[in-house]
């Protein structure tokens, strides 16, 4: 079974305006190889959207994220993002501003952000051939925690402590069928790292 598009922490979400961030120009660019690898969509069975991308901003801005339920449209625009000022892990709630909400992965996103200053992106993807060819291959979450959760945040820190996920910069989400996370310095590294993945799976 999917578990997938449910946020599952307290958000705080203030409606607004379309952000207005040039970061958002990026997430845009760099959603679309995404999509058009159906690494980021829909199922269709369900209609529940999948797949998330989010871009840290400078200084204490935190950081922007695709917002709940895009991942059925092909083209986003300045609507479909939220930024995220603030969360919680062991209050297990996130804060956030846009004229969508924010992400159900926002608590995931954050937490990578906050373990490691030296990431910029965040890249969520789902594909089923990936995640049953490279599940304990890759540094893996532990099957028991459900994405979107404070386990599976604490789950990130372990991965960094415990495994190679630092330098390789994509995990899988053992819990989180056909889940997995990239992440880069820039948006475009962690973007090509799953879309390489997907070519060789391809190839």
């Amino acid at each position: 079974m999917i578990d997938e598009g449910y946020i599952k922490f307290a958000s705080i979400w203030q409606r607004s305006k379309p952000l207005d961030f040039p970061e958002i120009d990026e997430l845009i660019t760099w959603r679309r190889p995404l999509f058009a690898a159906e690494l980021i969509g829909q199922y269709v069975e369900s209609g529940i959207g999948f797949g998330n991308i989010s871009i840290r901003l400078p200084g204490a801005g935190g950081f922007i994220i695709s917002g709940t339920q895009t991942g059925h449209l092909a083209e986003l625009d300045y609507r479909h993002f939220a930024r995220v000022t603030s969360y919680d892990i062991s209050e297990n709630r996130v804060t956030s501003i846009g004229a969508t909400e924010a992400s159900s992965e926002s608590m995931t996103h954050a937490t990578i952000y906050e373990i490691n200053p030296a990431i910029r992106a965040v890249v969520h993807v789902h594909s089923y051939e990936l995640w049953v060819a490279l599940k304990n291959v890759l540094p893996t979450t532990s099957e028991d925690v459900a994405y979107g959760t404070p386990e599976m945040a604490y789950e990130f820190y372990r991965l960094f402590n415990e495994t190679d996920f630092r330098r390789q910069g994509i995990a899988v989400m053992a819990g989180h069928e056909a889940g997995l996370i990239s992440i880069g310095s820039t948006l475009q590294e962690a973007a090509e790292r799953v879309l390489a993945l997907k070519q060789d799976i391809a190839d």
